[in-house]
């Protein structure tokens, strides 16, 4: 009776073990120079863009800088952070006809192939954060008059909010229209609290 209760409770120590390593590997960063570039230009953008009058004393250069920041941003993320970190990817092809098509894709998660927990925080947090940045960074500049760094903050929301809209498609289906699915989502919603006011009279 004892040995069988000894056997018991390794298997359960085993399993524990087991159910502890898949924890630290979803929670662990399997492409860490993925990761720090796809953080690096738009943040290194953003930086640029608020110390830019202490760090230059021209305009240009500093715009410039942005500029190529934001392009390598929108190189890294769209071609390579997106594929690696969440396993999603969109593009844009011609076919025969001269017709251009949107596709979007979606990686099934499954064994070495499934993305980390601590990627996709990182991968969605600076994919959201940014743009919402720049917007407000577009309201100060009209706001202020500061019209010559307009064409800047334009650029950057509509880079940014290209890969943002692209990898929310990948992510709730390229065939999925995000009105109608907002639209159902608040119809939803509204119907949820209206049968809960029902029950409660």
């Amino acid at each position: 009776m004892i040995t069988d209760d000894a056997n018991d409770e390794d298997v359960s120590l085993f399993d524990a073990e087991e159910d502890a390593g898949k924890r630290s590997k979803k929670s662990t960063i399997k492409h860490p120079v993925a990761s720090f570039f796809h953080l690096f230009f738009r943040v290194s953008s953003v930086i640029i863009y608020l110390l830019c009058e202490h760090l230059s004393s021209s305009f240009i250069a500093c715009m410039v800088s942005i500029i190529l920041m934001l392009s390598c941003d929108f190189w890294t993320v769209k071609n390579i952070t997106g594929r690696l970190m969440v396993g999603l990817r969109w593009w844009n092809q011609v076919d025969d006809d001269g017709r251009s098509h949107w596709v979007f894709e979606s990686r099934k998660a499954t064994g070495k192939q499934h993305a980390s927990d601590s990627e996709s925080r990182i991968f969605w947090l600076g994919l959201i954060v940014c743009p919402v940045l720049w917007v407000i960074f577009s309201f100060f500049t009209i706001f202020s008059f500061s019209i010559k760094w307009l064409p800047v903050v334009i650029m950057a929301v509509a880079l940014q909010g290209a890969n943002l809209y692209g990898y929310v498609r990948c992510k709730v289906g390229g065939k999925t229209n995000l009105k109608n699915m907002a639209t159902n989502y608040f119809g939803r919603q509204f119907l949820k609290q209206a049968l809960s006011k029902e029950e409660e009279t």
